[in-house]
């Protein structure tokens, strides 16, 4: 497993994180747990959560992927791994429970360490853009949160360029704590970031942690666009199916996934494989975040470490998906 530094940041991490989101849901404990160890033993050291997570269920079931994690790192060398976890969503039903104010980041930040079990995690992200409260206020709360020694370094999820650029300008004119790290939604059917995130990542020094290589499963190639999705997949759970429905779930896509395939055919990889090696050949991305609901669903994906993809390989991708660079879908 290859290391790569996380922007202009002193913290390196391996270029595959292990996202959780099955955790609790789709995969039990005992699987999750199977999956925790199939990615720490291919070397994967950098591990993503949220106090969101699992999504779908409802808020009784908010903090479960944590604690399942918790349970996990018992017994373990918590200097080994990396942890990231994120705040915002809404954690009760009380208005003061969600978004991105210091009331709510400083309690959420407490109740995930409560059930992670450990004293600080490597990396705390705001996991959506809060309009509803001042940017100033959001940057003293991370500010809080890393002089305090809860966290080490800080960034955002599901931002905008311009949200990220007038952070970064007001945490440098407050004094205040920089984000380190963005973590937005990249793949090949899904490319609108490169137009303007990446290049600020690039030229500010940020780290770049993308999700969702696999468009939520569609670059798998096992759907097919003339039925529904199976239940049980990410495509149907709950109202984030309905969301993940909304992104891929159309005739362009599923199109351009055939045009891929054909592409890994001719090289010989796993479709799941080249997709995440693409993401990993463009060289603003730090990490990329792939997941399971079953830990042997992880070897594909875990062979892009070590897979090689050409360069007329990642020009002939770049062409068969670049509609997907363009329009205004940024969900």
């Amino acid at each position: 497993m290859k290391y790569r530094r996380l922007g202009r940041s002193g913290l390196s991490v391996s270029e595959l994180c292990l996202g959780t989101m099955t955790f609790a849901n789709q995969a039990d404990e005992a699987e999750s747990r199977a999956i925790l160890d199939t990615a720490v033993e291919a070397g994967i050291s950098f591990i993503d959560t949220a106090d969101a997570y699992p999504i779908g269920i409802g808020l009784d079931a908010l903090g479960k992927t944590e604690e399942i994690i918790g349970r996990w790192l018992k017994g373990r060398d918590r200097s080994d791994l990396v942890i990231a976890t994120k705040g915002n969503s809404p954690t009760g039903p009380l208005p003061f429970q969600r978004g991105n104010g210091r009331q709510h980041l400083m309690q959420a930040i407490d109740d995930s360490l409560r059930r992670l079990g450990t004293d600080y995690v490597d990396v705390y992200l705001v996991h959506f853009y809060d309009r509803h409260t001042p940017v100033d206020e959001t940057l003293d709360a991370l500010d809080r949160i890393v002089t305090s020694g809860k966290a080490r370094y800080v960034g955002c999820s599901n931002h905008l360029a311009y949200q990220v650029a007038r952070a970064l300008g007001r945490s440098e004119a407050l004094g205040l704590q920089r984000y380190s790290v963005v973590q937005p939604r990249y793949n090949l059917l899904f490319r609108q970031f490169e137009r303007e995130l990446f290049p600020l990542c690039a030229e500010e020094g940020l780290g770049v942690m993308t999700y969702n290589p696999l468009a939520g499963g569609l670059l798998s190639g096992k759907y097919d666009f003339s039925a529904p999705p199976p239940e049980g997949t990410r495509f149907t759970l709950g109202k984030s199916g309905a969301t993940y429905r909304d992104r891929y779930w159309d005739q362009a896509r599923f199109d351009a996934t055939m045009r891929v395939q054909e592409i890994a055919g001719d090289l010989g990889m796993d479709l799941p494989t080249l997709g995440v090696s693409w993401v990993l050949k463009n060289p603003v991305v730090s990490s990329v975040i792939i997941g399971a609901s079953r830990a042997q669903q992880l070897a594909a994906t875990l062979a892009a470490a070590e897979a090689q993809l050409p360069d007329d390989a990642y020009a002939a991708l770049d062409e068969a998906t670049r509609e997907f660079r363009f329009g205004d879908d940024t969900r």
